[in-house]
């Protein structure tokens, strides 16, 4: 096994990456299994989840700081309400060009699933299979709810400084984006009628029962408008974070998904 972090210059920022090997390699091509973390994570938000998955799958691995997170740089613009879009029409292509990286499957939590979906949905060359963790197809009310309470603990609680030990200077710029993009009047996190039935790979939808942030209809809309073969996980016992929150099941369930997909041809 084998890790380091490196920070990719992409001209307008520069995001910090992180590449991972499989414990044990057996010699035959797989494809590389990309990781796009949740609306305040980072990569150390993820813990051992991504290695643990690379060697159940015996694929290498990429986790990275999207714009604004964690050691990345903050966003040359503001994005607004369309950090998401952008993150997927703009930013992730020129990432994994940057790092030669042109057989993926996206595994993404939150924020980032939503991102591996609004990718997906240009049917690129690149992809090979999309999972996600608890993705938001839709914004719904009790998103809303707690995003209005998190932001009310960042202000008076300890949350800014918890997260200031992840995201340090972008703490502040972090949940902003965040919190005001989930909370303006209107708001989706992704044109769901019209890109999610361009999502042609296979797709595997993971959310937890108890999540606070959406319920069990994020994988009906996922399963019922993407225009490939979606299959979806109920986790009992599960919040906003599966992979943390029941990571046996979870690593078992996208092990034997990926088990058909990982060769590379």
């Amino acid at each position: 096994m084998s890790t380091s972090d490196d920070l990719i210059d992409l001209g307008d920022r520069r995001l910090r990456v992180r590449r991972l090997t499989p414990r044990q390699g057996d010699g035959l091509e797989r494809t590389t299994l990309v990781f796009l973390h949740e609306g305040l994570g980072c990569i150390e938000m993820w813990r051992d989840f991504p290695q643990r998955l690379c060697d159940a799958t015996r694929c290498g691995g990429l986790v990275y700081d999207r714009t604004g997170y964690g050691r990345s740089s903050p966003w040359p613009s503001d994005p607004g309400v369309r950090y998401m879009e952008i993150e997927a029409d703009e930013v992730l292509p020129r990432l994994l060009e940057a790092q030669g990286i042109v057989d993926c499957v996206l595994i993404g939590h939150s924020d980032g699933g939503t991102i591996a979906l609004n990718y997906a949905a240009s049917d690129p060359d690149a992809l090979r299979a999309v999972v996600t963790l608890a993705a938001h197809a839709i914004n719904e009310p009790v998103c809303v709810d707690s995003i209005r309470r998190a932001r009310e603990t960042f202000a008076t609680g300890d949350l800014r400084q918890r997260l200031a030990r992840y995201h340090g200077d972008n703490v502040e710029g972090c949940f902003r984006l965040w919190s005001e993009a989930w909370l303006a009047p209107g708001f989706e996190p992704m044109d769901a009628d019209r890109r999610l039935p361009g999502v042609l790979v296979p797709v595997q939808a993971i959310q937890g029962e108890d999540d606070d942030y959406g319920s069990e209809l994020q994988l009906g809309v996922i399963a019922g408008k993407v225009g490939g073969y979606c299959e979806t996980r109920l986790v009992p016992d599960c919040g906003h974070a599966p992979h943390l929150q029941q990571p046996a099941y979870v690593l078992s369930e996208i092990a034997r998904f990926m088990a058909p997909l990982a060769l590379v041809d």
